[in-house]
């Protein structure tokens, strides 16, 4: 047993499959959760490192900068490109939240979910949601057996630990409720009776942005759940052509899936999502986020403004991202990161703004920019 293996996990070890999160002192930051320019308004900070939280050791600060690094290595053998996607799915998994995933059809999104859960060492379901799903198909049912003569439970798709729920949107209201009630619970109930699900529970549901005919819009109490909303684009030149490259030597995707070795497993998971409560937030970093959550509701061009959630959202954000950076303390640039992704699904723009064709990340760049950024 690894030092690292001591600081997580050390009562439960992974699969015999599973590789150990290699040791490398190579610096690699995170690259930003935008659709669009860095938000130049942040500059760099000179911070007390003091402040640090002094529950965090050096080797659980290595550890998840490590862990980071090996994850992304390991989804990249079958998964090209989309950095973002990979960073913002993990800071929303070890914060304990969910992604909605906004792209158009065929980039690759059913084969990131299942290289992220072979990576995780955990178990990968998938939904496809359709205008005729019911909630019992996802949840599960009471279904009558015959030789004992009593109903017994059938559990649903939902009971899965990386759970894609594909085109969220195709779903009638009833359907996303019940899993919107497992997302926010971890259990669902039927007929009275809670069964828990397997722990822990991460869910990146996706939405074509372009369609809109069969299509249900999720109602913005609903969107709210969602930690981060991420937009998958299109490819760069260079990463498509990769791509092609692969496709063309013929190789079955199932074969490099199985190439994809497990860097933790589940116990890891969650002792790492608890040391995630421990990085330091200084008071003045509380208050630039509060500014920046209570800016959207009176910013021009913005209709409503984003929810209270959307502060503790971008608070347990950042110190996930702080901790991949090997870091037990947040900073002003860490909230930059990952502002978009938290906003953009919790604001409506005002008729004025869709006229003029602005885009939310448009405005929402303007708005952070607008904001003091606090010397810590």
């Amino acid at each position: 047993m690894n030092e690292n293996d001591a600081v997580f996990g050390s009562q439960s070890q992974p699969s015999e499959s599973a590789q150990p999160v290699a040791a490398t002192t190579t610096e690699q930051t995170p690259p930003e959760i935008s659709a669009t320019a860095p938000v130049e308004a942040v500059a760099p900070l000179e911070v007390d490192e003091p402040r640090a939280s002094d529950k965090i050791s050096d080797a659980q600060k290595e550890f998840f900068a490590n862990a980071y690094r090996s994850i992304e290595a390991e989804i990249n053998k079958v998964f090209v490109g989309q950095r973002e996607l990979v960073l913002g799915s993990l800071v929303a998994l070890f914060s304990g939240g969910h992604v909605l995933v906004e792209s158009v059809p065929g980039l690759g999104k059913t084969l990131f979910a299942s290289a992220l859960g072979r990576t995780l060492g955990c178990q990968f379901g998938r939904i496809q949601f359709t205008p005729d799903l019911m909630p019992s198909d996802v949840v599960g049912a009471p279904v009558f057996n015959m030789k004992t003569q009593e109903f017994q439970f059938r559990p649903g798709a939902v009971f899965t630990q990386i759970l894609l729920a594909d085109e969220i949107n195709r779903a009638p209201a009833k359907t996303h409720s019940a899993l919107l009630e497992a997302m926010q619970e971890g259990a669902a109930t039927v007929d009275g009776v809670t069964h828990v699900l397997p722990a822990p529970f991460f869910v990146i549901a996706t939405q074509n942005p372009i369609e809109s005919e069969g299509t249900y819009r999720l109602p913005e109490a609903q969107v709210d759940r969602f930690m981060f909303k991420l937009i998958a684009d299109y490819p760069a030149e260079e990463e498509e052509l990769k791509i092609l490259a692969d496709h063309g030597k013929n190789v079955d995707v199932r074969e490099k899936l199985a190439s994809v070795q497990p860097v933790l497993n589940a116990e890891q998971i969650l002792e790492m999502r608890r040391v995630v409560n421990d990085v330091y937030i200084a008071p003045k970093l509380f208050v630039y986020i509060n500014k920046i959550a209570r800016a959207t509701r009176k910013f021009p061009r913005l209709a409503f403004g984003a929810s209270t959630r959307a502060g503790i959202a971008l608070t347990q954000g950042v110190r996930t991202l702080a901790l991949f950076q090997g870091r037990a303390f947040a900073t002003p640039d860490d909230v930059a990161k990952i502002a978009l992704p938290t906003l953009r699904h919790r604001v409506t723009l005002s008729p004025e703004a869709e006229i003029e064709g602005r885009s939310v990340d448009e405005i929402l760049t303007a708005l952070v920019r607008s904001i003091e950024v606090p010397r810590l």
